[in-house]
């Protein structure tokens, strides 16, 4: 994927997208390879989206890192550093897996799913 498209939106523009989307596989076109998340409140939006949160996706953008890295890098305590690659995981914006550390075991390498992330609130 080279695109995640995190916007807040009302029930009615998911429902318009997922129509448009369906109306182009009726026509067999193609789709742009990108994905978007909605969240209805911005407030939830920028909860989960939180300025700590946002360095931490920054920092794994460019190329992928280990949690001793990013908490080296960010300053952060490890343990809220794990906290928040989980909820980002969950919510499908980062991924991780285990990589082996010679002589130290067993580290995890964090990266975002696309090589590109739009935010989009609109208030009011």
């Amino acid at each position: 994927m080279t695109k995640v498209i995190i916007r807040t939106d009302k029930v009615e523009g998911f429902f318009d997208r997922a129509r448009k989307a369906a109306q182009k596989v009726d026509r067999s076109e193609s789709f742009k390879k990108s994905v978007t998340f909605s969240f209805e409140d911005p407030a939830e939006m920028f909860m989960v989206l939180s300025e700590a949160r946002r360095r931490l996706m920054l920092e794994v953008m460019s190329e992928p890192k280990t949690i001793t890295q990013l908490t080296a890098k960010l300053h952060r305590d490890r343990s809220a550093i794990t906290k928040d690659i989980g909820l980002l995981e969950k919510v499908g914006l980062l991924v991780s897996h285990k990589i082996a550390n010679p002589g130290h075991g067993i580290e995890k390498l964090v990266q975002t799913v696309a090589s590109k992330i739009e935010m989009i609130a609109t208030l009011g």
